[in-house]
């Protein structure tokens, strides 16, 4: 059985990031989003036009500076390898229970359609929160570039204005 992480998250977070389920390397790193080609961090950096660091610590410290929690739907699954189509057998994480405890989360992004999917699978959306399904930055998500993908997570920098 794979187990997520715990969050990344403070009192000011204000965008909650679901992933569905940390991959392998990640895993084995225990830091999200740890694959050399996922997508993930160089966008967050590029978001906040800040130089990109190797070093785990930064990058949690720039996601929770600009306000933004980061988390898995899922808290427990079987799956071999990394692919989110693989997950079987899934328990979800207590995404309300988060919710509840920091107040100030007022939108969701889903980091791929399979992160949305099991969150409608367990939870009812909440009038209070916006939601927003983005490209998935995983590296078997192909079917956008870089670029592609960048254009469409800048809506973070809008979401923050609020």
């Amino acid at each position: 059985m794979l187990v997520s992480f715990k969050p990344i998250i403070n009192k000011l977070s204000k965008i909650l990031i679901l992933g569905t389920m940390p991959g392998i390397k990640s895993l084995e790193e225990n830091q999200y989003y740890a694959h050399k080609q996922n997508a993930f961090w160089p966008i967050i950096y590029k978001l906040f036009n800040e130089e990109i660091s190797q070093i785990y610590d930064d990058r949690k410290k720039i996601i929770l500076k600009n306000h933004i929690a980061l988390w898995d739907t899922l808290k427990l699954c079987l799956r071999k390898g990394s692919l989110d189509s693989k997950i079987k057998e899934e328990q979800p994480n207590d995404i309300f229970d988060l919710l509840e405890n920091y107040t100030n989360i007022h939108s969701i992004i889903f980091n791929g359609k399979t992160a949305e999917k099991f969150y409608k699978k367990y939870y009812n959306l909440q009038e209070s929160i916006s939601y927003y399904s983005l490209p998935s930055t995983s590296p078997a998500n192909a079917r956008k570039t870089f670029n592609e993908k960048l254009v469409d997570w800048a809506i973070i920098n809008e979401l923050l204005k609020y």
